[in-house]
């Protein structure tokens, strides 16, 4: 089954270049992950400095080879102080069955 996730953050006014910056390269990274199916990087339209992520894994084994990832560790030491969050906020989130 699937892990499907959305994380949140909103980045310090005046930090918008740089988490911007920060989140492109480590888009790049994830997406490259063998596990990985989705990391899709938006900002809210009536509040650009608020981001959400949407992320899916093939498994529960990939989203911890995600979490296991070399780059993982010193992106998050970087965003941190650039955001109002003290992490990422994440909501993991479970399909709707669509059929009886």
């Amino acid at each position: 089954m699937t892990k499907t996730l959305l994380a949140e953050f909103t980045a310090r006014e005046g930090a918008e270049d740089e988490v911007a910056r920060l989140i492109r390269d480590y888009a790049l990274k994830v997406r490259e992950e063998e596990g990985n199916l989705a990391f899709d990087v938006y900002t809210k339209a009536a509040a650009p400095r608020a981001y959400w992520i949407f992320e899916v894994y093939r498994d529960e084994d990939a989203f911890k080879a995600h979490l296991d990832a070399p780059y993982g560790v010193p992106f998050n030491a970087a965003l941190t102080p650039l955001i109002e969050e003290d992490a990422s906020v994440l909501t993991f989130l479970d399909p709707l069955a669509t059929h009886p």
